[in-house]
């Protein structure tokens, strides 16, 4: 009671001195500074889990300790949701674009701290996934629940779930700008000035949050050494091929091992599965232990032999078609890795998979253009390493810009943003020609219910179908006479539309005009006569509740030009949607969407 007061007294307060734009500036930060702060306890403690494990464990006392770490890791998880926390922790941003599509940006409290229980676990532990999303999810459900207990609407919440995104990716990344242009891009928020202040003040809160307890460090320390040559414009174009069919193997991956676990109903079965598969996969191949950042840096530094120095076949590394090979199994693994983790209920994202893939495809490619004899002046490595990450992100994230600013802003230049730009232009075009939606959105897309840059289609989206329903229409069943017509429905109706359904079932059969009774319903004689069945007709369109979405009720008004369209559940009538409340209620979702 006394925290209701106190909080009833600063929002009275905010609104006789603040206005609502300058709140907002305000939330924005803190939603920065919270974002900042989640990601420093997630780096934090998954790194001490990992230094403890990998580092102390494994390599002072024995190899196997690599498959049951992430047995173990998953395990833990799993009781932590179960006892603990007592809800599923979903994957980070999927789980909030749902929330954006959905739940009209409502995040349950829980999400609030359910990934920093169990992220730092499951990579900590070996889960082959990124600590990104599950960032991106905390500091989601931190501003979705601030921006409730200030009161905001629906827009604020959206955008404020922005914010936090763009601070997650600053914080971790140091990188404000690309985590600005991810925000816009992966959350489909609409670029105007009164978003674009917001989104600056959080990655810059964030960032600042991220220097003062990290300082210089990055994830990816490197400089440019080999500056760009348009002679190797082309070999980037291939690049972004590779890149382009890398993605879809990624995406079909992804999608079919997480529909197989979508058929085992046990929790168990899963964990038991996926954590063993997992645990083999990481004893024969090490470099797939955790997100991956020293397997990046390594190639980026020119050391692809530090890497694959563990690898269980104890091949030649001075061959370096050996090399290549175990680089291209890891590119190979990788995301079957990552998939498997999510199986077996571990939390996570695939932001830090991706990046791997790509580092490793564009070192691939490169030692392929430079040892197969066909050019004279070799093409850079590190440069191709790179550039590889941006494709890959390019391709499965669908964010072409987010990867072009992510990888510049990374090697603090922008000399290479010309391959930069041609790889993952045409990684992005082929990708979405065969997949068209992204790993993050693709069950949303399925479904129809993802929110895009469109914005006719973002605020059909956001409307609520429920809400534009009408009640007030008297039914009529079946095997009514016209007298019970006229009286029970004609009569005490104001309406010109009268549902028909079946007695038992309460299923709509038909539908009945007032045009169509007027030339009988003053004849008496026929008022015993005429049963409803007799003068009803189809519907020209029924909307299913379950099954359509606000852009499928639109086109069924467009196609059937009709003003009113019945509405069933399960065939069973619910009521009507009239085109003018439609219309109506889309006008006034649109202003709310654009102020």
């Amino acid at each position: 009671m006394p925290s209701q007061t106190i909080l009833k007294q600063i929002l009275i307060w905010r609104a006789k001195h603040i206005s609502h734009k300058q709140f907002v500036y305000i939330l924005s930060i803190v939603v920065g500074f919270t974002s900042g702060v989640g990601a420093v306890v997630l780096k934090n403690l998954t790194h001490f889990f990992q230094h403890v494990l990998e580092g102390n464990l494994v390599k002072y006392y024995h190899h196997a300790f690599y498959f049951l770490f992430p047995i173990l890791g998953l395990t833990i998880v799993y009781l932590i949701m179960k006892y603990i926390i007592r809800n599923k922790v979903s994957h980070g941003i999927p789980s909030t674009l749902y929330a954006i599509s959905k739940r009209k940006g409502i995040m349950k409290q829980y999400q609030m701290f359910g990934s920093i229980l169990t992220a730092p676990l499951t990579v900590g532990f070996g889960g082959s996934v990124g600590l990104e999303g599950p960032t991106v999810a905390t500091g989601a459900a931190i501003g979705s629940n601030i921006s409730r207990m200030f009161h905001m609407n629906q827009t604020t919440r959206n955008l404020l779930i922005g914010c936090a995104a763009a601070g997650a990716m600053s914080s971790i990344f140091k990188a404000p700008i690309a985590a600005i242009v991810f925000a816009i891009e992966v959350f489909s928020l609409d670029l105007t000035i009164a978003s674009m202040l917001p989104l600056l003040l959080a990655s810059l809160s964030a960032i600042l949050t991220s220097y003062f307890f990290f300082g210089d460090d990055i994830l990816l320390p490197f400089k440019i050494e080999d500056k760009f040559i348009i002679q190797d414009a082309p070999f980037y174009a291939v690049l972004g091929v590779a890149a382009a069919f890398t993605s879809i193997y990624f995406a079909v991956v992804y999608d079919r091992i997480n529909k197989f676990f979508e058929k085992i109903k046990s929790p168990i079965n899963r964990l038991v599965i996926g954590g063993v598969l997992l645990g083999i996969l990481i004893f024969f191949i090490p470099p797939l232990y955790g997100e991956g950042f020293e397997v990046i840096n390594n190639l980026i530094a020119g050391n692809p032999e530090k890497a694959l120095e563990n690898n269980f076949l104890q091949m030649d590394l001075t061959n370096i078609w050996v090399v290549v090979a175990l680089l291209a199994g890891l590119v190979f693994f990788k995301i079957i890795a990552s998939c498997l983790t999510f199986g077996a209920g571990g939390v996570g994202g695939i932001f830090a998979p991706t990046l791997f893939m790509g580092s490793i495809m564009g070192n691939c490619i490169a030692k392929i253009i430079n040892y197969s004899g066909f050019v004279n002046t070799p093409v850079s490595e590190s440069n191709f390493t790179l550039v590889g990450m941006a494709g890959l992100l390019a391709g499965v994230l669908h964010a072409p810009l987010t990867a072009i600013f992510l990888i510049a802003e990374l090697t603090s230049g922008y000399e290479l943003f010309i391959p930069l730009m041609l790889t993952a232009t045409i990684s992005f075009i082929i990708t979405k020609y065969f997949s068209p939606h992204s790993v993050y959105n693709m069950e949303l897309g399925r479904k129809g219910e993802l929110i895009t840059h469109d914005k006719d289609h973002a605020v059909l989206s956001f409307m609520d179908i429920e809400k534009v329903i009408e009640t007030n229409f008297v039914s009529i069943t079946s095997n009514m006479n016209l007298g019970e017509i006229v009286h029970t429905a004609v009569i005490k109706s104001n309406r010109n539309i009268f549902p028909v359904i079946d007695a038992k079932t309460k299923e709509l059969v038909g539908i009945i005009l007032l045009d169509d009774l007027r030339p009988i319903m003053f004849d008496q004689d026929l008022y015993s006569e005429v049963r409803a069945h007799e003068i009803m007709q189809p519907a020209p369109e029924i909307i299913d509740m379950d099954k359509d979405k606000m852009t499928d009720i639109m086109k069924k008004f467009q196609d059937s030009s009709a003003w009113n369209l019945p509405v069933v559940k399960g065939d069973v009538y619910v009521g009507f949607i009239s085109k003018s409340k439609l219309l109506t209620a889309y006008r006034r979702q649109l202003i709310n969407f654009t102020n």
